[in-house]
This record gives structure tokens, sequence and C-alpha cells, in this order.
């Protein structure tokens, strides 16, 4: 067995049957993704539009593909046709374009709105007014090709396990806010995804359902020489 095949089984063992795991494999070639596949492995993560672009038609065709990283709206119709969820939702005009594009050609798609909840100013994310404003204003209940199926967000970088277990319990505060507020009938609206390879263990104690994990199943990315 392979070691990318043995951590998967691994990790799968170590989740609970609550959690989703969507495996990381940003810059990784397409051998290691099929050995991941092989070994169960359907769910899988990248960053960038062309990573994913350049990868699924060499893969097998029942991969989810999950959209992670920032995404310019100028890329939303090259993965409308096949992406299963765009998680990385940031802003509410890439919303409108996401919805734009995926009625032209008749689907529904899956997305994660997702919230600035680390203390570093380089994360993406909506505030937590700028949801409130999204929730509450008119165009929301407009766009029918879009599904908001939760949210999603990333802690800071740090050592202080304190500091990330509570950026995880804001944003499962802020779910439950709207879950009770805007989402009560919506059986759709359940996912919290948070949780990377350093710290999916505090994600998942503080309700994460989605885990993005990377180097555990692939191994360290290679650093770039000056």
């Amino acid at each position: 067995m392979s070691a990318i095949a043995s951590n998967i089984i691994s990790l799968k063992h170590s989740l609970p049957p609550s959690v989703r795991l969507v495996a990381v494999s940003k810059t990784k070639p397409v051998s290691a993704i099929m050995e991941a596949y092989e070994a169960g492995q359907r769910c899988f993560g990248e960053n960038r539009v062309q990573e994913i672009l350049n990868k699924k038609d060499l893969l097998p065709s029942d991969i989810e593909w999950h959209l992670i990283g920032h995404l310019q709206r100028n890329k939303v119709k090259q993965i409308i046709p096949f992406v299963s969820m765009i998680q990385s939702v940031d802003t509410a005009r890439l919303l409108e374009t996401i919805n734009a594009e995926a009625s032209k050609i008749g689907q529904i798609i899956d997305v994660l709105l997702q919230v600035h909840i680390a203390m570093e100013e380089t994360k993406f994310g909506f505030s937590r007014e700028e949801i409130e404003g999204l929730m509450t204003s008119s165009g929301i209940h407009d766009m029918k090709n879009i599904r908001i199926c939760g949210l999603m967000g990333m802690a800071t970088f740090t050592s202080d396990r304190e500091q990330v277990s509570l950026e995880f319990r804001s944003l499962a505060g802020l779910f439950n806010d709207m879950k009770k507020r805007y989402f009560t009938l919506d059986d759709h609206f359940r996912e919290i995804s948070m949780g990377m390879s350093g710290d999916f263990e505090i994600a998942i104690k503080e309700g994460s359902t989605i885990v993005r994990i990377g180097s555990l199943i692939f191994g360290e990315r290679a650093k770039k020489n000056n």
C-alpha cells in the first residue's frame, strides 16, 4: 500500500461519520491524486481554476471537484459545468456571477460563503456585517441558480490553539445564527468547512462538517528554489 493510500485510510478512520474529507490536491500530480482515488477518496480540493482544468480530463469522471481558493469572476464560467462546490465565495459580486453563469447552462451550483475569521489581513472573506447585508438584500432571493450550503473559514496560522479554537467557534456560532434566522427550513444549509492539516482536530471539536487536508495526505509541498 502506498503512503498516500495509507494516509487516506488512517484519516478516514479518525474522522467522525459526520465530517467529510476534502483532499487538497493543489500542486500535486495526477499520479498522486490517482493513488488517493484508488484508496477510496472521491472529493478533491483545488485552489486554482487552471489547475483543475489541467487535471480533470486526465482523471476519473466521478471525482467531485471543490474550488477552495480565491476565485476571480472572469474564471467562473470555466468551472461551472463540472465543479461540485465552490467553497470560497467571498463577495456578493462573485455570488452574482456564479448565479448568472450557472443560469446560462441550467445548473444549480452548491456554494459556501467564505467568512474572514482570522486575525491575518491577507485572508479573503465576508465580514459579519457583510454577511448580514447579503442575507437581508433583495437580490439574494433572485439567485435561483446557486444553493448556499453553509460557511467556510480559515483560522490564523499560529501555534496558539486557543486562538484557533475561538476563531472556529465564532464561525460555528455565525452558522448557527444564520441557520435560525435565514435557513430554518433549508436542509442544504448544513456545512461548516473549517480545519486543515494543522488544525482539523480543533475544527472538528468546534463543529466542522468538512475538513480540507493536503499535507497529511500527500506530504509537504516542495519549496521553490530562490
